[in-house]
């Protein structure tokens, strides 16, 4: 399976989540929730992430997962001290600390981070900020399928 990860824009404070990324400041993403969401176990290391930038629609970047830590029915101390010990690879500002303050973390690490000349993201109605798919082209206008949500259930 591909992963396709939606950036988002971090504000007047800061650079672009993307750009991290692109910048090697940036070695993993969180998503988190109060239960178990998508990707939380369904993102395994060798798979491909696919990134585009929140507010575009373009798919401008890709990288290889190394490392996958699931986390369920954390304590407010364990959160703050997970999110503390990656900071160094999260990169996260303080608003983004807040949002990912949640029960239920996936930390996903990633190498190998390469720009590829960018796609055209076809988006349909109500997707995700994480979507599992076969392959990239199944949402790349021109070749896309429509999106099925059977990947992204438990």
């Amino acid at each position: 399976m591909v992963h396709l990860v939606y950036c988002d824009n971090e504000g007047k404070s800061g650079e672009k989540v993307l750009d991290k990324i692109l910048a090697g400041t940036k070695t993993m993403v969180v998503r988190g929730a109060a239960g178990r969401k998508i990707p939380h176990s369904r993102v395994f290391e060798g798979e491909v992430l696919y990134f585009m930038q929140k507010g575009t629609s373009k798919i401008s970047a890709t990288a290889t997962v190394s490392k996958v830590e699931n986390y369920i029915k954390l304590t407010e101390e364990e959160i703050t001290e997970i999110l503390a010990d990656n900071q160094s690879k999260l990169n996260l500002s303080s608003k983004q600390k807040e949002r990912w303050h949640k029960k239920c973390l996936c930390l996903v690490e990633f190498k190998d981070v390469k720009s590829i000349t960018p796609l055209e993201f076809e988006h349909q109605g109500n997707m995700d900020d994480w979507l599992i798919i076969e392959k990239i082209e199944d949402v790349v206008v021109g070749t896309s399928i429509p999106y099925n949500y059977e990947k992204s259930k438990f």
